[in-house]
């Protein structure tokens, strides 16, 4: 009897997380779906900087600006964009994954790293790890806005222009699909001049500037890092929902699994206890008939 309600207990706890992961489910796909669109809205805007910042530094520049210049490496930054809550599987930890395995390459050459962390996740981890966190940005929800990071990325900017740190990196998860989404760390700055062909780009000219290049420079490269960060946000965060969604949903299979399986195991051992009584009771009736 005993053996009987614990598995009856058992099943009537997984039934009510069933409930909660279920829930959670629903909520994650309905913010998955917002997120995304906000993420799409905004690709074309940080695709297009893109090729416009990759015409611009092919271009006979009048001015060379400082994210152009290429130094001897002894410090770098990581920008790493985590999430503030768990729940949405491996996401968090194969980013820190592949941050690890950058710090150790660079830490081979004596290259210190300096860390900025978007994310409670990623702060606890890296907190933990004894990194060299610069500063950090947590709690923003679901829908933050360039402002909620301005701070942070004018501080590992100045730094740049200071040249305490001579590279730039930032490690986000890109969102593929609902399913694929890859952690990746790209290069911000010094910027790279790429494949002219492979961008698209059939020219490359010169460009004129009114009223003064240095300005204007300095306006748009500053401008597209922190477009290219943001971006790298709102594909972490629609990472985080997809991955929430797909978590909680193998989460309810599993639940109907095990709920399956518990009550196989209550129903023998229901069956049991009445074969054992039932038994008993032929047996007492039988020994009294002998009487």
């Amino acid at each position: 009897m005993v053996a009987e309600k614990e598995i009856y207990n058992k099943i009537s706890s997984i039934k009510n997380t069933k409930k909660i992961t279920k829930a959670m489910e629903m909520v994650a796909v309905s913010k998955m779906r917002k997120t995304v669109k906000r993420m799409h809205i905004r690709r074309p805007y940080s695709t297009m900087i893109k090729k416009i910042i990759n015409h611009l530094i092919q271009a006979n520049l009048e001015h060379k600006h400082i994210y152009l210049e290429k130094r001897t490496v002894k410090r770098i930054g990581l920008i790493i964009i985590s999430t503030d809550r768990g729940l949405c599987g491996s996401l968090n930890t194969n980013l820190f994954k592949k941050v690890l395995i950058k710090i150790k390459k660079y830490s081979e050459k004596n290259v210190i790293s300096d860390l900025i962390i978007f994310g409670v996740k990623g702060f606890n981890f890296f907190n933990k790890c004894s990194g060299n966190i610069i500063t950090s940005v947590t709690n923003v929800g679901d829908k933050p806005s360039l402002s909620d990071f301005t701070h942070a990325i004018k501080i590992i900017l100045q730094m740049y222009k200071n040249k305490v740190i001579d590279k730039l990196f930032l490690a986000n998860n890109e969102f593929n699909n609902t399913i694929i989404y890859t952690p990746m760390i790209n290069q911000l700055l010094p910027l790279l001049k790429k494949d002219i062909k492979k961008e698209g780009l059939c020219q490359k000219w010169d460009y004129l500037y009114e009223p003064d290049s240095n300005l204007l420079l300095d306006f748009l490269l500053n401008r597209y890092v922190e477009s290219q960060i943001y971006q790298g946000i709102l594909e972490n965060i629609a990472s985080e929902q997809s991955a929430r969604m797909i978590a909680m949903k193998m989460a309810t299979d599993n639940s109907g699994k095990i709920i399956k399986e518990l009550k196989l195991i209550y129903n023998k051992t229901r069956q049991a206890s009445i074969t054992r009584e039932l038994t008993e009771i032929i047996s007492g009736a039988s020994a009294v008939s002998l009487t």
